[in-house]
């Protein structure tokens, strides 16, 4: 008989090599790559590159619209086309709504679109600011600071003869401004300059997923669907996390894919009302310290966590599996 999930966690370190995912923007012919400022786990001050928690929660939104499809899950039309608006896209459906109460409307989006329900939205049609808080939480992937690398390197992209020459055509100049755009045009003839960023490390990577919270209306305190279809989302919503790990997308895969070169971490599970703990990869020695945390809190709430370690890759697939194959959403009790 499959197990009641409180709540997920993912407390992880992914080594990563050669990618550029994250990238604050470009100056002049230089892209620059996402660097934040950190407190390490010696108490140091850090700069390092790092993804934001943004940028991983499209990952798996990505992957959970593919799943979502393929289970038939319900979508409204604006996550069928994968819209960033999602609900509040369906011009119908806010049309609609717009008599309803906003216990009614949050119901209504729950039981029309998955990816609504578990990726929450905030809803501002008319004079409306309806709020679903999302049942999954990423913080940033940060870059442990002793082992992570940043560098920029040198790229050029050949500009044809006939694409300068149309530059220098776009504009009436005059003689001397002539002159030297046809000097300048024989200078980089042939060559566009620009820097790239790739950045190198292991990477700490924390993530919670409230499963209890799945179809529950937070305004009524009630389930607004059955079990099976909770059960159903729950299950596509873990896949969705364990495709965001094996296939992290973002910014210029298309020639810096990054090498996934090993992934180590813990993944904690609550049964009841006690939160999966995380805590930061960042810290030496967090695995071990995870499983003896969730053997404390055990003494508050018996057999209520369970800690599952895994070394590689291929463990976290079978860390996830088991739990997709042996779970169901915790049901939390109605409020009268």
């Amino acid at each position: 008989m499959p197990q009641s999930i409180y709540s997920l966690s993912l407390s992880a370190q992914v080594t990563l090599d050669m990618h550029s995912l994250n990238n604050e923007g470009g100056e002049g012919n230089q892209i620059q790559t996402r660097m934040v400022n950190i407190v390490d786990g010696k108490g140091q001050l850090q700069n390092v590159n790092a993804i934001s928690g943004d940028m991983v929660k499209h990952i798996l939104a990505e992957h959970l619209h593919r799943i979502a499809q393929a289970a038939n899950l319900p979508l409204c039309s604006g996550c069928r086309t994968f819209n960033a608006n999602r609900i509040s896209a369906d011009e119908a459906f806010m049309a609609r709504m717009a008599n309803h109460s906003d216990a009614e409307t949050l119901t209504q989006v729950l039981q029309t679109c998955a990816m609504d329900d578990m990726l929450g939205n905030l809803i501002t049609a008319g004079n409306r600011s309806l709020p679903r808080k999302s049942v999954v939480e990423f913080g940033w992937v940060v870059g442990l600071p002793e082992s992570t690398v940043s560098d920029s390197y040198f790229h050029v992209k050949y500009v044809t003869e006939r694409a300068e020459l149309a530059k220098t055509k776009e504009q009436p100049k005059s003689g001397e401004e002539k002159k030297a755009a046809e000097e300048s045009r024989k200078a980089n003839l042939g060559q566009a300059i620009f820097h790239r960023p790739a950045n190198s490390g292991i990477y700490a990577l924390v993530a919670t997923i409230e499963a209890a919270r799945i179809g529950f209306n937070d305004i009524t305190q009630r389930y607004v669907m059955d079990t099976a279809q909770r059960q159903a989302r729950l299950h596509a919503l873990l896949e969705a996390l364990l495709y965001t790990v094996v296939e992290p997308a973002g910014a210029m895969r298309n020639t810096q894919a990054p090498h996934i070169v090993d992934v180590q971490g813990v993944l904690t599970l609550s049964r009841d009302v006690i939160p999966a703990p995380t805590l930061s990869p960042l810290k030496a020695g967090y695995n071990d310290e995870l499983q003896a945390l969730c053997t404390t809190l055990n003494g508050i709430r018996p057999h209520a966590l369970s800690a599952h370690p895994f070394t590689s890759m291929n463990g976290f697939a079978q860390t996830v599996s088991a739990v997709i194959q042996d779970s169901t959403p915790f049901v939390l009790q109605y409020v009268a």
